[in-house]
């Protein structure tokens, strides 16, 4: 747990605590900083027979990268566990059968946190991760990704809202009613005409927009529209790697201007590579939750020895610090956070999974960053997008 409470000061002006924690000299750095990631993808793994979040895994046992014991170790104090949707068809029985899927995704969630009442809790505003770090408790955040279970019902957006969402992105890896994607067909030349229509609706329940998979014309016309700074919750530099899901550093300028931040992930610092046997394991990999053990064990072993042999991202630990220092140096330590895709294809090598999360700290403490600034990135630029939604 951490040994210092955030206080609100950071929540709404990203202030300095560093005279807050200079009477614990003896503590490590980064478990003085309150921690959080924009983008866990953990929920994937909370329907597995026979597995606890509550336990400890570790690779190479687990292909899981993050779990209770090692956010209390100290490596992270919580984010935003994510409802992830796979895009599937535009068609009333493709909306009815996602939105079935992200309302049972949701209430996973839910039940999951609530069988650890005492090690982590809901949070549904900046004021809220405050008081559960004061508490002694974990955060647990609820994000969407992919808005395509709305199907073009705007209305559901309440109905999320009240479940806990308080982030969500309007497109994943395809083009859907919302918004081109990064990586798909430039059908509507950034968002449709409901895709704008959504923009203000999330701006008047006071949901963070995500613009993480959106393509250049998606974003460059959600922060436009936007009453209120936007987030990019797992995206990476284009010029550390030319891949369509990176922003550029005039967008990362842009964003900033309007008082949004982007978190950094670790994936496309490079071509991933994915083989025939790297893409029929995440055939596998997204349906974990219905395996046997054993099964699971299985695809564990494979996955695993897969890695030794071609490992997914050519990219390392080295890489990415490269590519933070430039997001820093280019959108300003007040616009930049963290959002790794864990359990979602990040980790790279010498950054495999949370327990990892101090390098980062002690590097940028050694690059020349104060603790305020670094406490910032790590949840201060965040909490204050989330409290900007005005709700």
């Amino acid at each position: 747990m951490r040994h210092a409470i955030l206080p609100m000061v950071v929540v709404l002006a990203a202030c300095s605590t560093e005279d807050d924690k200079s009477g614990a000299p003896d503590v490590p750095l980064h478990t003085r900083m309150l921690v959080l990631d924009a983008h866990l993808d953990t929920p994937l793994h909370f329907e597995r027979a026979g597995w606890s979040f509550g336990d400890r895994h570790a690779p190479p046992d687990d292909m899981v990268q993050l779990d209770l014991p090692r956010m209390e170790d100290g490596h992270l104090d919580g984010g935003f566990f994510v409802i992830y949707t796979r895009q599937g068809p535009l068609t009333p029985r493709g909306y009815a059968d996602a939105l079935a899927f992200a309302r049972a995704r949701s209430d996973l969630i839910d039940r999951t946190i609530a069988r650890y009442p005492g090690r982590i809790a809901p949070a549904l505003t900046a004021a809220d991760a405050v008081r559960l770090n004061a508490d002694g408790r974990l955060i647990a955040f609820k994000s969407m990704e992919n808005s395509y279970p709305l199907g073009e019902d705007l209305s559901l957006l309440r109905e999320f809202y009240g479940r806990g969402v308080r982030m969500a992105g309007p497109v994943h890896s395809r083009t859907n009613q919302f918004a081109d994607s990064a990586t798909g067909a430039a059908r509507w030349q950034g968002l449709s005409p409901l895709g704008r229509r959504w923009v203000a609706e999330m701006n008047r329940l006071g949901i963070v927009i995500d613009a993480s998979h959106a393509s250049d014309a998606a974003f460059d016309q959600m922060l436009a529209l936007s009453e209120h700074p936007i987030l990019l919750s797992h995206s990476g530099l284009r010029s550390a790697h030319d891949h369509p899901r990176n922003l550029d550093e005039g967008r990362l300028k842009a964003l900033a201007a309007k008082g949004g931040a982007m978190c950094l992930t670790t994936v496309f610092l490079s071509d991933m590579a994915i083989s025939p046997a790297r893409s029929a394991l995440f055939g596998q990999y997204d349906r974990i939750g219905r395996m046997s053990p054993a099964e699971q064990a299985e695809l564990n072993r494979r996955w695993h020895e897969l890695d030794r042999k071609e490992p997914l991202w050519a990219a390392d630990f080295e890489a990415y610090m490269a590519m933070v220092l430039r997001a820093i140096a280019v959108g300003g330590v007040d616009h930049i956070c963290f959002g790794a895709d864990w359990d979602g294809g990040g980790g790279l090598k010498g950054f495999e999974d949370i327990s990892a999360l101090p390098k980062v700290t002690e590097r940028l403490k050694a690059a020349g960053y104060s603790d305020a600034d670094i406490e910032k990135m790590w949840s201060g630029n965040l909490l204050r997008v989330l409290a900007a939604q005005g709700k």
